[in-house]
């Protein structure tokens, strides 16, 4: 289901609301010109806003779509103040911008309303919303959630932090509809509690983004607003992780509960107040108070490693009512992931490539580790942006799984302190290389790779330091691989 071209003024019906009667014939503030808000811009210019965009990047440095916008009318500005001045009706934030930006928080003093996108799409829908949020397994678990309610026949829409922005598509949407919606620390900052999520999933939380969030209180508190309010009646969580285990006892007794867990295999250990996803004889199995319903076999899902078995979990946790077990089967044993998750690029003299560029916390490229065979050897590619997040996870992971690793980016020289400072480092056993450039670290890794070894591109980071996203950093990593000769 595509979305509507940009300034295409044929497209779908808009939408309507509250926050469009606001739009209409006012002035309207755009923080951010990103993929989801240029959809957005659409929508506010047809509604017959008088849109000002901000963006760090001038209207010449984005290209056509801005070049279309402006002649709609929309004017850009590189400055948040006068994107501010005078104060604007509505503002509709970008995820990456803090809405405690001192502009920011002396137009709401001065009357403007602060929104965003994610927030109007989620106050009009009529579809049913399940939320999912996490520090790993977010885009996995969204898109196992989607595939088997498509499976079981529902009419389906994906997006969010996922990448398709959702609100063009509101007024298309029907009550019997789904909204599979993944969504991050910074769209959950200040969601209200009106429109969160009539289902949600909250994979595990590890420290994450903490250059955007001062603290991990801070980051975990934002990622309690996907289900801090009444609409939401059921969540999902580990009861493996234990800031996660510790949210769901305080939340019992307010909205149904499901906790899942790959390594608990005695559900009586869990809450009292909740269901039980958990193993039982090598099937994932439900129990609610003293029934247990067998789901899905573990021999029958194609994706490697436990914490797949963890994101099924999840997702079942949240639609097992909702779909049949041919559908959750024919998901599971068809399913080969996600574009950038443990994806084989190709074989080159014996040496398997695989580009999992979506791992950008330490605890998930520990993960993705895990997932191989203990006597597959594995060199890898780590570093990227600064999140301000420990490494010494990801040091103890790398000197217990891998035979080489070549760092690059920002967090190189983090990394390798990390790396030094590991108990466990055996400079005989664990050979590291320093390759600033991304594409010199490709190389080099390759150069260090032996016929049977894995070669992964596993950042435990962020791409921001030299790629706009995970999707372009995987992609150049498929590029240069797929240039190799033999």
């Amino acid at each position: 289901m595509s979305i509507p071209t940009l300034f295409d003024i044929n497209t779908a019906p808009l939408p309507t609301g509250r926050i469009a009667d606001l739009a209409k014939g006012n002035d309207v503030s755009v923080l951010g010109f990103g993929i989801s808000n240029r959809p957005l811009v659409t929508v506010l210019c047809r509604l017959g806003a008088h849109v000002t965009v901000y963006d760090q990047r001038s209207a010449e440095e984005l290209g056509e779509a801005a070049c279309s916008a402006s002649e709609c009318g929309v004017r850009f500005t590189t400055d948040m103040a006068d994107a501010l001045t005078p104060t604007p009706t509505l503002i509709f934030r970008t995820p990456g911008i803090r809405p405690d930006v001192p502009a920011i928080v002396e137009a709401v003093k001065n009357g403007a309303e602060l929104t965003s996108e994610m927030a109007w799409f989620l106050e009009i829908t009529p579809a049913t919303v399940l939320g999912i949020t996490g520090s790993d397994g977010k885009t996995t678990t969204s898109t196992l959630t989607a595939k088997m309610l498509e499976a079981a026949g529902k009419r389906v829409y994906l997006g969010g932090n996922i990448g398709q922005p959702l609100l063009p598509l509101a007024t298309s949407m029907k009550a019997d509809d789904f909204a599979v919606v993944e969504l991050s620390s910074f769209q959950l900052f200040d969601l209200p509690d009106a429109c969160v999520p009539h289902r949600a999933i909250v994979t595990n939380l590890t420290p994450n983004h903490l250059n955007w969030h001062p603290d991990m209180e801070e980051y975990t508190q934002a990622k309690t607003h996907i289900y801090n309010g009444a609409r939401c009646e059921r969540l999902v969580t580990n009861a493996d992780n234990a800031v996660t285990a510790a949210l769901a006892s305080e939340q019992a007794g307010k909205r149904a509960l499901v906790l899942f867990s790959s390594s608990q295999t005695d559900p009586a250990i869990f809450s009292p107040d909740a269901d039980a996803m958990f193993l039982l004889d090598g099937v994932i199995t439900h129990r609610q108070g003293d029934k247990d319903t067998p789901l899905l076999a573990t021999k029958d899902i194609l994706l490697p490693g436990q914490h797949n078995i963890e994101n099924y979990m999840a997702a079942l946790g949240l639609v097992h009512d909702l779909v049949t077990p041919e559908a959750i089967r024919s998901v599971a044993t068809t399913f080969g992931g996600v574009e950038h998750r443990l994806e084989i690029v190709r074989t080159l003299g014996g040496v398997t490539y695989y580009n999992s560029s979506i791992d950008s916390t330490p605890t998930r490229t520990g993960a993705a580790l895990s997932a191989f065979a203990p006597e597959i050897p594995i060199v890898a590619i780590c570093g990227g942006y600064d999140k301000h997040v420990d490494f010494a996870p990801l040091a103890d992971a790398l000197c217990a799984r891998v035979h080489a690793v070549v760092l690059t980016g920002a967090t190189a020289d983090k990394i390798l302190a990390a790396i030094h400072a590991c108990p466990d480092y055996d400079p005989e056993r664990l050979t590291v290389r320093v390759e600033r450039e991304f594409e010199a670290a490709v190389y080099a890794a390759a150069s260090l790779a032996n016929a049977g070894d894995a070669l992964l591109l596993s950042p435990a980071c962020a791409s921001f330091d030299a790629f706009p996203n995970f999707e372009v950093r995987g992609r150049t990593f498929k590029r240069i691989v797929m240039a190799m000769q033999e």
